[in-house]
């Protein structure tokens, strides 16, 4: 198994996050914002040091910038990070944010088909706004969420989705979560994946992404390909205080094909669109590890 290089869940107690929903029912979030950026954060920030080298060389390295600007980024990225976290429990909370949709036309027309489809999500912006607002009131959607996340999160979402048809679908460790994928697939339900990170199989696929080498995981292009389904990538990215911005994007592959070439060729588009969004939004990057590969 594949060594996993981040924590995968949400910080503090099942307590404290049951506190800040009560906060922010009462709350403008923008007021938790401005105390999380001038008290929270700069503690994190000198802290958690290695999230921080992380963030500079990634806004260095990968995106060229001078290092005075990277720095501030980097704290930017964190504030932002905080507030993607606090949006989270906000909606927990009964707020809503509004939200603009790119290439909704695109969701829509593989909703009202009987087959199912894939989207893939990344770790940038909110992909959990996502769920509140792509959604197909004839056809299930299954989110594979991390297994280890803490049982108050997990419960809120159960909560919140309960009456939205959305059901979650526990990574196991035992890979064990493949039939429940393949169950939904083959009912022509939508199943979504994050596929940035590795973690439970040492098959990846390496490509080029920000100038650089990275590895993403194989699992979420072979369950696609393997049922030769339509595929589409999402991502959530904070535009404003109380706005997000939701970007759809077909990602494409040829059906003609070897199963490997398959593979390859929807992992390629699926980078292509996700190093599209970063450039636009550079501080909405979370993966706070070594994502590419060291030389």
């Amino acid at each position: 198994m594949a060594e996993k290089q981040w924590a995968g869940t949400t910080w503090g107690s099942g307590r404290l996050h049951q506190w800040l929903i009560g906060l922010l029912r009462l709350t403008d979030v923008r007021l938790i914002y401005a105390f999380s950026s001038v008290f929270v954060i700069p503690v994190c920030l000198c802290i958690r040091g290695e999230g921080r080298r992380i963030i500079y060389h990634y806004l260095r390295d990968r995106m060229g910038f001078a290092p005075l600007k990277a720095a501030w980024l980097t704290y930017r990225n964190h504030c932002l990070f905080g507030q993607v976290v606090i949006d989270k429990f906000a909606m927990y909370a009964g707020k809503r944010f509004k939200t603009d949709i790119e290439g909704y036309e695109h969701f829509l027309a593989l909703a009202q088909q009987n087959d199912g489809f894939v989207q893939l999500s990344s770790h940038v912006g909110n992909y959990e706004i996502a769920g509140y607002t792509l959604r197909a009131e004839n056809k299930p959607f299954n989110a594979l969420v991390f297994d280890g996340e803490k049982a108050s999160v997990m419960e809120n979402r159960n909560k919140m989705f309960a009456d939205k048809n959305i059901r979650m679908i526990a990574v196991k460790s035992d890979m064990s979560h493949l039939f429940d994928i393949n169950r939904a697939l083959t009912d022509g339900e939508t199943v979504s994946m994050p596929a940035d990170r590795i973690w439970g199989s040492q098959k990846y696929v390496e490509l080029d992404f920000l100038g650089k080498k990275a590895r993403f995981p194989m699992g979420p292009f072979s369950v696609a390909t393997m049922r030769a389904q339509k595929v589409l990538a999402v991502n959530v990215m904070k535009t404003a205080a109380k706005r997000y911005k939701i970007y759809v994007t077909p990602l494409h592959y040829n059906l003609q094909a070897s199963r490997r070439e398959q593979i390859r060729q929807l992992a390629q588009s699926y980078v292509d669109e996700l190093e599209r969004i970063v450039r636009l939004y550079p501080t909405q990057w979370y993966n706070y590890f070594e994502f590419w590969n060291k030389e």
